[in-house]
């Protein structure tokens, strides 16, 4: 009897439990209802199932319990059950699958009039890009990729020197639009999903995957990558905003096209002695860098992610938190640099300065530090030189104790937060691991143990 009786309960706290709960699907925001629709079915058709089976157990456990004197009955076959049992399933299957099949029906098929952009996944954020004047993307291929190409653009392909380049995790959509997302991985198994759009798809690599989709609400909603791509990829978030048609055209018209990108001015390092000057007051004449005043090591940093900081700072990305007070002062000092031809050339300037290892000054338990280190080096690098594929700077031969400062930095939401920076937000999440400041301490006295390995270092140790 008590079995009969949790039974029982066990069917009406569900039913309670899903009417009365109030997690469900986020507000839909595009054409697709219709998932919904199937969805709700096979929760109907379940939750019936569900319902009926676990009763008629409790029916069973109390009508045929067990009472002295009476023996029960074996029949093994009885084909009249049989029957209805599977009638009953069959009808319990199509009404599941059938909605199913129509959905995805329309699913595979793009409306003649939708446009088309691409979302390209790696480990672990988003870029995009969008066809330019001429309406059509173009072609792409591996072994095109670099830092000045990330997108693996041929530059052959007239087609392709017009598209615009989305080197953010935030894509702007017109509303009311139906719109083709073709979908592209550069290393493994990725997923474009948007909850209130309903409708997801894997990046799969080697292949064009894509979905489609007419937004159908203006709004700002999260891109998650819904499949197990890697140790970051909880960190694997983006943003999909909904604009009125004239906001996203002027967004769009605010990001640079592959040809753009392919005549930026090429860093000059004899310009950039001089524009490094104001530098050199802080970080040292050979980009040494400086505790005293808060100015970390440059030599010896990649080329690229010198120039991405800067970005950041000049854009407000960084350097505007009132706490990060080093930030700020940096932020103004980048102003100073008038274009991305100055910019270019100054970080051209500090790649010709020797890379000679930073000073330590961050005493803590390296051995405890190395176990730490295990998750950083999924991206920085087992050797700490940093992996550009990941966008993960060099860490080993830098300024610790800078280390140490924005490490706490990130896990005080002092750097990270803005909303646009999405490196230091996954770098803020993956912070987090560090429980205190013991820890960071000794993660940091872990990668001062690392030899520095650039190659302007095995240069020297060659001669």
């Amino acid at each position: 009897m008590a079995i009969a009786i949790a039974v029982i309960l066990l069917v009406i706290g569900s039913l309670l439990f899903h009417f009365l709960s109030p997690w469900y699907f986020t507000p839909l925001a595009s054409n697709w209802d219709t998932i919904d629709l199937t969805v709700d079915i096979t929760f109907w058709v379940t939750g019936v199932v569900f319902v009926l089976v676990n009763l008629f157990l409790a029916y069973c456990v109390i009508r045929y319990r067990h009472k002295k004197g009476l023996k029960a009955d074996y029949e093994p076959e009885n084909k009249k059950l049989e029957w209805w049992l599977t009638g009953i399933t069959t009808v319990g299957v199509v009404a599941m699958l059938a909605p199913g099949l129509v959905v995805w029906a329309d699913f595979v098929t793009v409306p003649e009039d939708a446009d088309e952009f691409e979302a390209v996944g790696q480990q672990w954020n988003w870029t995009f890009r969008f066809p330019g004047e001429d309406g059509v993307l173009g072609t792409t291929a591996v072994r095109f990729m670099s830092t000045e190409n990330p997108f693996g653009i041929d530059p052959d392909d007239e087609n392709g020197q017009d598209d615009v380049l989305i080197f953010d995790n935030e894509v702007h959509l017109p509303i009311n639009r139906p719109v083709k997302a073709l979908l592209r991985s550069k290393d493994v198994l990725h997923d474009f999903a948007v909850p209130q759009f309903r409708v997801k798809m894997d990046l799969v690599p080697g292949l064009v995957t894509y979905q489609w989709f007419t937004p159908t609400r203006t709004g700002n909603f999260d891109l998650l990558c819904e499949e197990l791509c890697g140790l970051a990829h909880h960190t694997m978030r983006g943003n999909v905003v909904v604009d009125e048609q004239a906001d996203f055209e002027t967004w769009l018209a605010g990001h640079p096209t592959f040809a753009d990108t392919q005549a930026e001015p090429a860093g000059d390092a004899t310009v950039g002695q001089a524009l490094y000057a104001p530098c050199a007051a802080c970080h040292g004449m050979q980009g040494e860098g400086n505790p005293a005043l808060n100015a970390p090591k440059l030599s010896g940093q990649e080329d690229w992610y010198l120039k991405r900081q800067l970005h950041n700072y000049k854009k407000g990305r960084r350097g505007a938190d009132p706490a990060d007070t080093n930030g700020m002062q940096m932020a103004a000092m980048v102003n100073t640099l008038p274009d991305t031809a100055a910019l270019n050339s100054v970080v051209a300037y500090i790649q010709t300065l020797p890379d000679e290892p930073a000073p330590t000054t961050i005493t803590g338990d390296a051995e405890r530090g190395k176990d730490l280190y295990t998750t950083c080096a999924a991206c920085h690098g087992r050797d700490g030189m940093g992996i550009w594929s990941v966008s993960a700077p060099r860490q080993a031969g830098m300024s610790d104790w800078y280390l140490a400062n924005q490490l706490r930095n990130f896990k005080a939401g002092i750097r990270g937060a803005h909303p646009q920076d999405g490196f230091g937000e996954q770098m803020a999440s993956m912070a987090m691991m560090l429980l205190n400041d013991q820890a960071i301490d000794d993660v940091v006295a872990y990668i001062n143990t690392l030899p520095v390995t650039s190659p302007q270092q095995v240069a020297n140790l060659e001669q």
